[in-house]
């Protein structure tokens, strides 16, 4: 069973079959202007039966008084078109006039006739001057409001009604009443809202082809067309262009329920939308002339093109001011390393350009927050729950209870929230958040339509009361203006530019480092590798003399051999952990599957003469096998180890920890000792060639070894970090990628469970 409002959306409003009573109908052969259909009334008006005119040519009953008024039927008038007055036949021998309008659909010539007034032909010429005044006030006019309120009081001169007002529709249809004009003893609805429901969907669409309606009279009694069907086709005849077309019975009832007998209606349609009603009643039946409705309609085309000069200025202007915005942020980002720093700078700028109270930048150093946010752990939901919807490059809502998940838990202040992304590879966006409104809707009646069921089927009755029924909205923000969101995907195009071309620098910057570092491992090795042998040449004579010529120095001659020994066997170090270090970028990595707990086992072997003397603790764990070139491996934990025992000579009993743990992605092998530890705000040191955090006087060392380590797990696409503390130890990770897992997946697996990023 279709419901009550199917149902008014189903009923034939354009194929009514019927006309109203106060003109009739001619329907002609577009070709040879043979009448084929007619209203049932033409008798009352010309004294004949529909009968006798059909098959007839139009022609015949046009009175020799009218010459040339077939030939008006020659044009192609898509709309209706006034052809001014005709004279035609009546069965008594008069010659009654009419004024008469005609269109044509497909290949039918559809003419309406209403009786003239004495002076017809002269009352256009009274529209002039009328118009042009309207027009003067219309420029002068400052606001959408005041054109309306002009508008209406023009057209409640014009017509006599004792009610005439102006409503504008809002995204979801509804008619808010902005203007009016109304004698006494008539209800008043300025300020009030009428449902959409009141215009069903196709009416709206008759609204827009066809601008003006008039009911002379509710009560009338419809005058059908006959016959029903074209006698050729068999279609219904299609009036949605007529001026005579006989309306609803449901909005006849409408009507009489607002306590209203005649009613006329301008539509003000902007970009081929409705926009709004003028709308006019009266207590009474009234009838409008020809002349009255014509100059009605234009007036309603005028104002409608006023309207939509007036909203594309507004439009224009509030573009300008974003783009002059946008300038502003791109300006301030160009001079910035970040796109977040360049969006913190301006944050006032941020918020106005959308019109907001608050912000969330989402970019790859973490999340910034400007003004009034959801919480911080909202917004990373709230960022996981948009990569979702990986099509849409913009959100938005103006009502967040309604349209996002329960389990976002956005506090009860925001309403509504419009975010861009502004990556194509990564979760990154801008969020703007608007905080919740609270407004009360004044209704002309409760917006609900009655139904009613009759033989189990559901009719549909219009509202029968229109006095103030008043609603409160909560949850709700101002929705988001087509240029806003056109505004953020301006902006997004333009960060994203931004970005290409700092991307582009960086890429230009890396390779230029790259050739930079051949160039430095290649001097590196030439230096290390030719100081090498005069290096040890000098080691070798210091000690030769120390064993053969020491006893014959004085006291300061022996010192000074001594630290030409100390020194020359540092340098010798030095250089050949250099020569180690350039070649680490150059050596070809061989993996295979390397058993950790061997490795340890041979390292601590090879030590044993540096701790021989210490009571360390071992404390070994089961390590497995981990996949990796077995040498390099090797020089890695080497490093770590040796670290490990020269930063716990400081304590009693040295503790030493290897362990490992596996995860999906990767393998994790770990280092820990008791020994004095670090700051771990130095941490971004530890890894940098020569770097130190401790005096060489207290811990020998060439600084090189922590950055071949952190070299060699890069080189199998791995990554190291460290944790310390002053005097309580540390721990130095290294993690490898397990096999048949991708570039990609491991950096992402990385990023979650590396504390230092």
């Amino acid at each position: 069973m279709a419901s009550a409002e199917q149902q008014c959306a189903q009923e034939p409003i354009r194929f009514p079959g019927s006309i109203q009573p106060h003109g009739f109908l001619l329907i002609m052969d577009a070709a040879t202007l043979v009448i084929t259909q007619a209203s049932q009334n033409v008798s009352d008006w010309l004294g004949v039966d529909y009968q006798r005119l059909v098959e007839t040519h139009f022609g015949q009953w046009v009175d020799t008084a009218s010459p040339g008024a077939v030939t008006r039927l020659a044009g192609d008038y898509a709309e209706p078109h006034h052809l001014g007055t005709v004279l035609l036949r009546h069965a008594d021998g008069s010659a009654p006039r009419f004024e008469w309008v005609a269109h044509r659909l497909n290949d039918q010539v559809i003419a309406e006739f209403e009786p003239a007034e004495e002076g017809a032909e002269q009352a256009f010429s009274t529209m002039y001057p009328l118009v042009r005044t309207f027009v003067n006030k219309l420029h002068d006019a400052k606001d959408i409001q005041t054109m309306c309120a002009l508008a209406v009081s023009e057209v409640k001169r014009m017509t006599g009604y004792g009610r005439v007002l102006a409503y504008r529709f809002d995204e979801d249809d509804h008619g808010h009443v902005i203007a009016e004009e109304a004698d006494d003893g008539y209800a008043r609805y300025l300020d009030l809202h009428f449902p959409a429901s009141d215009i069903p969907r196709q009416a709206r669409e008759l609204y827009v082809l066809n601008r003006i309606r008039v009911i002379q009279d509710a009560s009338y009694q419809a005058s059908l067309i006959l016959p029903a069907a074209h006698p050729r086709t068999g279609a219904p005849l299609d009036l949605s262009f007529a001026m005579l077309r006989s309306v609803s019975p449901i909005h006849l009832q409408y009507m009489k329920n607002m306590g209203t007998l005649a009613s006329m209606s301008l539509s003000i349609v902007i970009n081929n939308r409705l926009w709004g009603l003028i709308s006019c009643h009266d207590h009474q039946a009234t009838p409008v002339r020809f002349h009255v409705r014509t100059g009605c309609e234009l007036l309603g085309n005028i104002l409608s093109l006023q309207i939509e000069a007036k909203e594309a200025h507004d439009v224009a202007t509030r573009m300008l001011t974003q783009r002059q915005q946008v300038v502003r942020i791109l300006s301030t980002m160009a001079d910035r390393d970040g796109v977040n720093e360049g969006l913190l700078a301006v944050p006032e700028v941020l918020l106005h350009f959308a019109n907001a109270n608050g912000a969330a930048i989402v970019s790859a150093s973490g999340i910034d927050l400007i003004g009034d946010t959801p919480p911080l752990a909202t917004i990373k939901s709230l960022v996981a729950w948009l990569a979702q919807k990986t099509e849409h490059e913009i959100y938005t809502t103006d009502c967040i209870s309604r349209d996002l998940p329960d389990a976002l838990d956005m506090p009860d202040r925001i309403g509504g929230l419009m975010a861009v992304s502004i990556s194509e590879l990564h979760n990154h966006y801008l969020i703007w958040f608007r905080q919740e409104t609270t407004r009360t809707v004044n209704w002309a009646g409760e917006p609900v339509k009655q139904t009613a069921a009759r033989a189990g089927v559901q009719t549909l009755n219009p509202r029968t009361s229109f006095a103030t029924w008043q609603q409160t909205l909560r949850g709700n923000c101002p929705r988001w203006l087509e240029t806003e969101i056109e505004g953020a995907l301006e902006l997004r195009s333009a960060v994203l530019g931004i970005v290409l071309r700092k991307a582009e620098e960086l890429a230009q910057l890396a390779d230029d480092l790259k050739k930079s570092n051949r160039e430095l491992e290649a001097f590196s090795y030439s230096v290390s590798h030719d100081l090498r042998a005069p290096l040890r040449h000098i080691a070798s004579y210091a000690e030769l003399m120390i064993d053969t010529e020491h006893g014959k120095l004085t006291e300061r001659g022996q010192h000074f051999l001594d630290n030409i020994a100390d020194s020359s066997r540092f340098a010798g170090q030095l250089v050949d952990n250099l020569l180690m270090f350039s070649q680490l970028g150059r050596s070809v990595i061989r993996l295979g599957e390397v058993n950790v707990n061997e490795l340890i086992e041979t390292i601590r072997h090879e030590m044993q003469p540096d701790y021989q003397d210490r009571q360390i603790k071992w404390h070994v764990q089961p390590l497995g096998r981990v996949r990796a070139d077995g040498t390099f491996l090797h020089l890695a934990l080497r490093n770590l180890i040796a670290n490990a025992i020269k930063y716990t000579r400081t304590r009693e009993l040295a503790c030493i920890e290897i362990g490992a743990r596996h995860e999906d992605a990767r393998d994790v092998l770990y280092v820990k000792d008791n020994g004095v530890g670090f700051d771990m705000q130095y941490v971004g040191k530890l890894f940098g060639v020569f770097q130190r955090l401790h005096r060489m006087e207290d811990f020998e060392g060439t600084g090189i070894g922590l950055a071949n380590v952190r070299r060699i797990v890069e080189r199998h696409h791995g990554q190291t970090w460290a944790e310390g503390e002053p005097d309580a130890g540390a721990t130095f990770f290294i993690a490898l990628p397990r096999p048949g897992i991708g570039t990609a997946k491991r950096k992402q697996d990385h990023a979650k469970t590396d504390p230092a990023g």
